[in-house]
């Protein structure tokens, strides 16, 4: 009798001791550096709520989508833009069924909050004052291709170019920036309020086009189930707590939430 109460305690322990049981269930999630804060934060309550530990991989959208090319791991993955899914889901690396854009941000011209610039419009920077501009390089940033664009459109991209310092995403310019190794710099409004100590936007309503951020199941995850969850978690009270906190816009509707 003992001895069948030993083997029955035994089978218990085993099935249900972490050490011995399944192990918690984990979800990799590739991001665009500008979602290092938010993403984290989510990431926890996603754990508490589901007991899924989510793993980030935070850089440049860019750089995150040659990495999926090449065989990273990786069951999500979000971008600062829609280029980057586009050509993505061209080489058949995402569901296109699960993409859907789930907040906005804005790309502002920040200043080190210590220095005595007086920046009010783009022409000033090709001012010999301004010597040094960090810029996300534009093949693999968002942050820097939108800059482009506008600098573009300002007709100065050109004129400015050998002013240009780059970063491999829109933290480095912003660490640029706030360690005042450059005079001004491209980011995102939500990367600026972070440092609001160390740098302060110079001009806010730069004209890019709408900032969405898309995000998107990859065709070869191993969890689809807790994929799914996720996308749906970051629409959650939670989600939107954080994300709201830390300046992002929410969709202003379905259109947008669709848009590409």
């Amino acid at each position: 009798m003992h001895k069948i109460r030993f083997i029955f305690l035994f089978s218990v322990f085993f099935f249900f001791s972490p050490v011995f049981g399944e192990e918690k269930k984990q979800l990799i999630v590739s991001a665009a550096s500008s979602l290092t804060q938010a993403f984290t934060e989510i990431g926890k309550e996603f754990d508490k709520k589901y007991s899924v530990k989510v793993v980030f991989n935070f850089a440049g959208s860019g750089v995150l989508l040659q990495q999926i090319e090449n065989g990273a791991p990786a069951d999500i993955f979000a971008s600062a833009d829609q280029e980057t899914v586009e050509r993505g889901l061209e080489k058949e690396l995402f569901d296109p069924k699960s993409r859907k854009n789930f907040m906005k941000n804005k790309l502002v011209l920040i200043v080190p909050s210590d220095g005595t610039s007086k920046i009010r419009n783009l022409s000033q920077l090709k001012e010999d004052s301004i010597q040094r501009i960090a810029i996300g390089n534009s093949s693999t940033v968002p942050a820097g291709r939108y800059a482009k664009e506008v600098l573009e459109k300002e007709g100065i991209y050109q004129v400015l170019e050998n002013k240009f310092i780059p970063g491999e995403n829109v933290r480095q310019v912003l660490d640029y920036v706030a360690r005042g190794e450059v005079d001004a710099g491209f980011v995102y409004k939500t990367d600026a309020m972070l440092m609001k100590d160390k740098v302060r936007i110079a001009i806010e309503d730069l004209k890019t086009k709408p900032i969405l951020y898309p995000i998107v199941i990859v065709s070869k995850t191993t969890s689809p189930k807790e994929s799914k969850l996720f996308l749906e978690f970051l629409s959650s009270p939670e989600a939107r707590t954080i994300f709201e906190k830390l300046h992002f816009e929410r969709i202003g509707s379905n259109r947008e939430s669709l848009s590409k």
